[in-house]
């Protein structure tokens, strides 16, 4: 293992010439050439292995070496590591158009396993997949008892079920059925026979085979499933385990396509009724059709693994393996019943038990998931209620296993993918988001895709503000729910933190009733339709900011923010849009401290607030007041420049009566006065704490808003004429300006005799800053005649024209 792991290090740092390669395909070729193929061959191919797929680029080996590789896999006297080898290395080549494989005359299941590989790699450009599928079924049709195992021929026929499931003909579709079921319901109950040692007291007594037993160390007295154990296993019984793995994936393929097919509309009319009941009971399985007979020997396999996984395990890997044939288990049977609604009241009694039974083993709470899914499709029905069995799962759960990574990821593709389902129930999914964003800030970076594509489902204008809110604060929730572990008795599930971390005064915090409702609040399990100003708490787990798992999860924020706000852009209205603008503003400047975490923040937020006006221009005159105050206020310079930039230059974009007829002279001269203000302060101000460096885009913006304010109230001309001017002769002096780099003061001089060229001809300035609303359309920015750049440069050359004859 070792080596190996060497060796792609070494061929991940270097990328191997095309020389270099094919000196080593000539040197590989020539060990395959040899009869006896010994260990220096097996290390070739080996590396060339790592060479082909250890890249990003397309490999081509010579048209010699990939015809050896493919004798060498047909070679029947070929070691078995050799052919695996050649297998990989193939697969890697594919598309390969000199392959020239064939599996007509291959009797050996290995070989035509892995020469069917292959080919099925390519595609099915020459109908791969079609003649690999002709050849298994015949070896399968042919293969008498004491043949070749058929273990290696599984994989390749659940590959072909999802490569290409039109190419299996009724007749092949009826083979496999049979042989599956006699895989699953006709397997040896016996142990497989112990190999002989040869020795002396090797007798044929100690070599008899015992009957298998159960997880719980009890005989087996039923078929065998694979929950029966053993020391060993015989042929048939490890084709009854594979023939499980591929059960649900052959019978969605095999059964009706959905309620459009006649089959199953005509078995939807019994649903619900006593004939279904009847009907079950009164068929006999031997009579059946081939399809129908699997499903019958499914659902006993199914309810079989159900009481097997009752029995208490003597292993803890038998109880693990337990929950997950459980889990498959009633996967299967949904299928069963989503196909043969006969099947539906016979599943609901012990699926009924079962769920009693996992609601009180926290342990088992994975099984629920599907359970639970059972009933979403089923439960109207059968007239079973569903709605407590997601209360259940929703409220309890993510706050008690949240820090399961597995089941948080099982959980939250359950949500993802049942949501559809939810129907009336969709509510107690919404309501449950605080519990769900719990998986999401313990397990953030897996989580995140996932995330994405839920957050549709959770957010309605009832419940936007409220996720907003939580997102912005999805950090700070790690922090408390480690607090909150750290806090918790210890046990033996208790998932590992950053022991270096020493944080005595959060966990005090976490403890002190005076934070408690805080506290409570942020790790709440439902919707509340309330907001909390969590700032005491940012302050409170300031500590806890360089914690690995907090800062993971404040970098998956941004791009959950985007999600959010596409979501919402589908349904918000007026009303919905201005309270997400005074968040935006209100929470700019309330974020956990997390390194780097407000930068990426304040720039979605920057663009989202655009956004916003965009959709709904009336919006800076109905939010005038509090407009005024965030430009007013110290805050608005320390959170940043991006927020600040967006939201001056949504005031000179939209503060006009071409979007709305309530603006007034007066509003743009109290915004002309507090910009006015904020643009003296942060130019002439020396940079501090209280007012730091400010970047040149908020000084160009400033600039840029005031001219366009002036230019639609022209009495303000003469006043931004003089601070424009005073701006052309901006020096940058560390000692008396917050702007103290000479690239950036060459920005705002440039920026600042370009507005003042256009404020020497106010009716220009007018059409230029303070465009019509059909400015958008493409014939504005086409038209030679009435384009927007025709119309600066006549400007530029009129101002050029008199300050030449000035000047003379």
């Amino acid at each position: 293992m070792f080596k190996t792991r060497n060796a792609i290090r070494t061929t991940s740092s270097w990328e191997i010439q095309d020389e270099e390669l094919k000196k080593f395909c000539s040197r590989v070729s020539k060990l395959l050439h040899r009869q006896d193929l010994g260990p220096d061959a097996a290390d070739a191919l080996r590396r060339l292995f790592l060479i082909v797929s250890a890249t990003k680029y397309n490999r081509k080996l010579e048209k010699t070496c990939v015809d050896l590789l493919q004798a060498t896999l047909c070679r029947p006297t070929c070691p078995e590591q050799l052919q695996l080898l050649c297998a990989a290395i193939l697969r890697e080549m594919a598309p390969c158009a000199s392959l020239g494989l064939s599996c007509d005359h291959i009797q050996n299941t290995q070989q035509l396993s892995l020469v069917a590989s292959v080919l099925l790699a390519q595609g099915d450009r020459k109908q791969e997949v079609r003649n690999v599928a002709l050849r298994v079924f015949k070896v399968l049709e042919s293969r008498q008892p004491e043949g070749p195992s058929l273990r290696p021929l599984l994989p390749v026929l659940s590959k072909v079920t999802v490569l290409a499931p039109g190419t299996l003909h009724e007749d092949q579709t009826n083979l496999l059925n049979k042989k599956l079921v006699d895989w699953l319901r006709y397997a040896s109950v016996q142990q497989g026979l112990a190999h002989s040692s040869g020795g002396f007291f090797s007798t044929p007594r100690a070599r008899q085979p015992g009957p298998v037993t159960e997880v719980d160390g009890a005989v087996a007295t039923d078929f065998f499933t694979v929950l029966s154990t053993g020391q060993r296993f015989t042929g048939d019984q490890w084709l009854n385990v594979q023939a499980f793995s591929m059960l649900r994936a052959w019978l969605l393929h095999s059964g009706p396509e959905g309620p459009g097919s006649p089959d199953a509309d005509d078995k939807s009319e019994l649903e619900g009724s006593t004939l279904s009941v009847l009907s079950a009971a009164s068929s006999t399985s031997r009579l059946l059709p081939p399809q129908e007979r699997l499903r019958e020997k499914a659902f006993e396999y199914c309810q079989r693994l159900i009481e097997q996984s009752n029995r208490r395990a003597l292993r803890k890997g038998d109880s693990d393996l337990q929950k997950a044939c459980l889990v498959e288990a009633v996967l299967v049977l949904d299928v069963l019943c989503r196909q043969d609604p006969s099947f539906l009241f016979r599943a609901l009694s012990c699926l009924k038990a079962l769920h009693a039974r996992l609601c009180g083993d926290p342990a088992s709470v994975r099984a629920l998931l599907p359970v639970a899914q059972f009933l979403l499709h089923h439960g109207e029905a059968a007239a079973v209620d569903s709605e407590a069995v997601c209360q259940h799962l929703l409220t309890r759960t993510p706050a008690e296993r949240f820090h399961c990574p597995t089941l948080a990821f099982a959980f939250t593709q359950f949500c993802r993918d049942n949501a559809p389902l939810f129907g009336r129930d969709l509510g107690i999914l919404k309501l449950s988001f605080p519990n769900l964003f719990k998986f999401l800030a313990w397990s953030a970076p897996p989580l995140t895709s996932e995330f994405v594509a839920l957050l549709p489902s959770l957010v309605d204008a009832g419940t936007a503000v409220e996720v907003l809110h939580a997102l912005l604060d999805l950090p700070c929730l790690t922090a408390a729910l480690d607090l909150q572990l750290r806090s918790s008795p210890a046990s033996a599930e208790r998932p590992l933190w950053d022991t270096s971390l020493r944080i005595p005064s959060c966990l005090e915090a976490f403890r002190d009733p005076q934070f408690q409702g805080l506290f409570q609040h942020l790790l709440r399990a439902k919707a509340s339709g309330t907001t909390e100003r969590l700032t005491p708490l940012h302050q409170l787990l300031q500590p806890m900011a360089s914690c690995a798992r907090v800062a993971q999860c404040a970098e998956a924020v941004p791009t959950l923010l985007q999600a959010f706000f596409s979501a919402v852009t589908q349904f918000a209205d007026k009303a919905l849009a201005t309270q997400l603008a005074l968040l935006l503003l209100e929470r700019s400047d309330s974020l956990y401290q997390v390194p780097g975490y407000e930068a990426r923040v304040h720039r979605v937020l920057s663009s989202e607030f655009l956004a916003l006006c965009a959709r709904h221009p009336s919006l800076v005159v109905e939010l005038a007041k509090e407009l005024l105050e965030f430009v007013s206020s110290a805050s608005s310079l320390r959170c940043g420049g991006s927020v600040l930039t967006s939201v001056v230059w949504a005031i000179g974009e939209y503060l006009s009566v071409c979007w709305d007829r309530r603006c007034t002279v007066e509003q743009i001269n109290r915004f002309f006065e507090g910009l006015e203000a904020l643009l003296f302060e942060v130019t002439q101000s020396r940079p501090s704490a209280a007012l730091p460096q400010c970047p040149p885009q908020v000084v160009t913006a400033l600039m840029t808003t005031l001219t366009k304010l002036a230019s639609r109230s022209q009495d303000l001309i003469p006043r931004v004429s003089l601070f424009l001017s005073k701006m052309r002769t901006l020096t940058p002096s560390p000692a008396t300006s917050s702007m103290h780099c000479e690239e950036d003061a060459g920005a705002v001089r440039m920026r600042a005799t370009e507005l003042l060229n256009l404020l020497k001809m106010p009716s220009v300035a007018q059409f230029v800053l303070t465009p019509s609303v059909d400015v958008s359309e493409p014939r504005y920015h086409r038209d030679a005649n009435a384009a927007l750049p025709l119309a600066l440069r006549t400007v530029s050359r009129l101002v050029e024209k008199d300050a030449g004859l000035l000047s003379g």
